[in-house]
């Protein structure tokens, strides 16, 4: 079993990224869990935060991996939970991330690829997940956005063998299903491992960034309680 090691994020003010009657939206930092876990030492967390600063109301729709910043969606009663977490099974919430990955992924006309294996949690070395038939079926959208083709950044990795090969690229990333580690795992199983993942990512990429580069950009869906159609855009940070 591989344990997280926790990081100070400070607790600076929360400015929602959407506020209505029913949603809340707040952009998570790098580091932070979105729930409290197990433990006196993981009870920080965005939601704790969230309902100390002004919305104790507040309740949360759907999660994202500590390491990964980002949107996060919550709900200001338990209806809008409720009508939320059906509209995120029912796979009706629109949702884009953004990465920097060691590689360089063949985008023809820049259309948007697929990437669909199978993920199943490697039980002996959790939190861990691996591609595995037995796992259940996971689809992530890919497209390139830019090649960087530049490693300069990572002469601060004690080991470049492994990624001198290949360039740096940042690519778009839609999450079909939403399986834990989804977008890390699908990208390290096509050989882009993204910078910065201590989970899934060769030494040398892992310490070329002190975050993992992956960021949740946009979410978009029809309110459930008013029909109205919601843009919740994130500025990605790196």
């Amino acid at each position: 079993m591989h344990s997280i090691p926790l990081v100070h994020v400070p607790d600076l003010p929360l400015v929602p990224l959407h506020e209505d009657e029913h949603l809340l939206a707040f952009d998570k930092p790098p580091g932070l869990l979105c729930v409290p876990g197990r433990g006196p030492d993981k009870q920080d967390c965005l939601i704790h935060r969230v309902q100390a600063q002004r919305w104790p109301e507040a309740l949360i729709i759907h999660r994202l991996d500590m390491a990964t910043s980002g949107i996060v969606l919550m709900a200001r009663h338990p209806e809008a939970q409720r009508a939320m977490s059906a509209a995120f099974a029912e796979r009706q919430v629109s949702k884009e991330y953004e990465a920097i990955v060691a590689g360089s992924p063949h985008c023809p006309d820049g259309a948007w690829q697929e990437i669909d294996a199978p993920i199943l949690l490697d039980w002996p070395r959790r939190p861990i997940h691996i591609i595995d038939p037995a796992g259940k079926s996971s689809l992530t959208q890919w497209k390139l956005i830019e090649s960087m083709n530049d490693a300069s950044f990572l002469t601060s990795a004690d080991d470049l063998s492994e990624i001198r090969p290949y360039s740096v690229s940042r690519l778009a990333l839609r999450p079909v299903t939403g399986r834990t580690h989804q977008l890390r795992v699908h990208l390290q199983y096509r050989g882009w491992p993204i910078l910065g993942d201590t989970l899934y990512a060769p030494q040398a990429v892992q310490k070329a960034s002190n975050r993992l580069l992956l960021h949740a950009r946009l979410l978009h869906f029809l309110n459930p309680m008013t029909g109205s159609k919601v843009w919740i855009e994130s500025s990605v940070p790196f």
